[in-house]
């Protein structure tokens, strides 16, 4: 289980690891025009008091130990891989080509409901960056879990080790309540300029959003920490944008079946409001059917 009261002496503690070098973190502070010697490094917690390297130094050095997986399927479920690439080295490192890396998978969708032409990503770039982010701030790295990326046609998910720190709440955070699990990293990457504002990245997440029918679901247990960020184009080219049609599928997916009644409680509408969108799904081959009568569940595809 994690503790939660010694997040920030894990950061401070002596790496085991002293043969440390920092050859992209050199690079971002120069071209900052922030100082990176090793007084600078102590103010940062990058050393500690006698210049040994932190576990903070570490994470941002060429030898860090933490990785990230990121895996591209296709379709909506783990059936198929269409590529896998896992990234190693400074976290710095990690930030710029995971987030290079999976854009290459955002695609934009062109429209012209007039004489202009309108684009979209299937996700929008910040919404991407702040949930990339999070990943790395928020995570547990007491731990040798990698950080876990799945891209799906439908969604992209970002799996952390490490729960909610201790008397932050879901709501908190949409509210922008900020309390970093690693506060000295946290400083180093808003000091380069990566993070903007302290607490902004879960509200900037949800704006990204605010016009579209389909919202970033945020998932927590004792140990891990889920954001899926739905695309937004799957909604529009393969479920459409009836009201409650994408939040419904969405549910079914996530129980693995279900029946009227659930719908009806989770979205609060009547029985004959539930009955059209199982109705809708079944139409569009998302979903299918099991049993008769009161017996009957759906499954999404």
């Amino acid at each position: 289980m994690i503790t939660e009261t010694d997040h920030r002496r894990y950061e401070l503690e002596v790496s085991a690891n002293q043969a440390l070098t920092f050859l992209q973190a050199t690079r971002l502070f120069a071209e900052r025009r922030i100082p990176f010697e090793e007084t600078h490094q102590k103010t940062l917690h990058i050393r500690d008091g006698e210049g040994r390297f932190t576990h903070l130094g570490l994470l941002l050095s060429d030898q860090c130990e933490h990785t990230t997986k990121v895996a591209i399927f296709q379709g909506t479920d783990f059936s198929i891989f269409r590529d896998r690439r896992e990234f190693s080295g400074s976290l710095l490192t990690q930030l710029q080509e995971v987030g290079e890396y999976v854009q290459q998978y955002n695609r934009i969708r062109s429209e012209f409901p007039g004489l202009i032409r309108i684009d979209s990503y299937d996700y929008p770039p910040l919404a991407l960056r702040e949930a990339l982010l999070n990943c790395y701030v928020h995570r547990e790295y007491s731990s040798s879990a990698a950080t876990l990326l799945h891209v799906f046609d439908d969604r992209l998910e970002y799996i952390t080790f490490g729960g909610l720190v201790s008397d932050v709440s879901l709501e908190d955070l949409k509210l922008g309540i900020s309390l970093s699990r690693n506060e000295y990293l946290a400083r180093v990457l808003h000091l380069l300029g990566i993070i903007e504002a302290y607490g902004t990245g879960f509200p900037r997440i949800f704006e990204q959003y605010a016009k579209s029918s389909c919202k970033p679901v945020i998932e927590t247990s004792p140990n891990a920490f889920k954001v899926t960020l739905p695309n937004r184009n799957y909604l529009v080219e393969h479920v459409g944008e009836s009201e409650g049609l994408y939040e419904a599928y969405q549910y079914i997916k996530s129980k693995g079946s279900i029946q009227r009644k659930d719908l009806q409680t989770f979205l609060g509408i009547s029985q004959t409001q539930a009955g059209v969108l199982l109705k809708r799904l079944l139409d569009k081959n998302m979903i299918f059917v099991l049993g008769k009568g009161k017996l009957t569940k759906y499954i999404a595809h």
